[in-house]
């Protein structure tokens, strides 16, 4: 059997507008687990700037409120937690580049998805409009539900 999964990090590129959404998401859903849940981005470029306000606004309309600022990935995250999620393919590659060691388990978003078919990536909905984001929501939520029906199996 698989290890436990007690702290899950979420990984986009900027870390303000699909990992800032899975980690409230999460963190809505897991409330009553003891469940470390963070976010971080591959690129430095919004380093303490709060969610995109389009994010926000998507996760309040649901109840879900993200309070956590833009970080950049560091090599102790490889450590510190048991799953290391990618949001997309370009994610994940830089994330197994960025890797020196560290036992996290590394995987990508949509594999937990059930509505994902073959395509694997989590669209970044930062240039689009409004719906982009409502779009990437319902794929957050299906595969955080996924994640977390996994989590409590192992």
């Amino acid at each position: 059997m698989p290890d436990p999964i007690r702290s899950v990090l979420f990984v986009c590129l900027g870390n303000i507008c699909r990992s800032p959404l899975a980690e409230g998401v999460m963190e809505h859903l897991a409330e009553d687990l003891e469940l470390v849940v963070d976010s971080a981005g591959t690129g430095g470029w919004h380093v303490g700037e709060p969610a995109d306000p389009r994010s926000i606004e998507v996760a309040e309309r649901h109840g879900i409120t993200l309070g956590s600022r833009a970080r950049k990935v560091r090599e102790d995250d490889f450590d510190e937690f048991d799953l290391i999620i990618a949001m997309d393919r370009s994610n994940l590659e830089d994330l197994e580049a960025l890797r020196d060691g560290g036992s996290a388990e590394l995987r990508l978003f949509r594999e937990f998805d059930p509505e994902a078919g073959g395509e694997m990536d989590v669209p970044d909905p930062y240039y689009g409009g409004p719906d982009g984001f409502d779009d990437v929501y319902e794929m957050v939520l299906r595969g955080c539900r996924k994640l977390l029906e996994e989590i409590e199996r192992r």
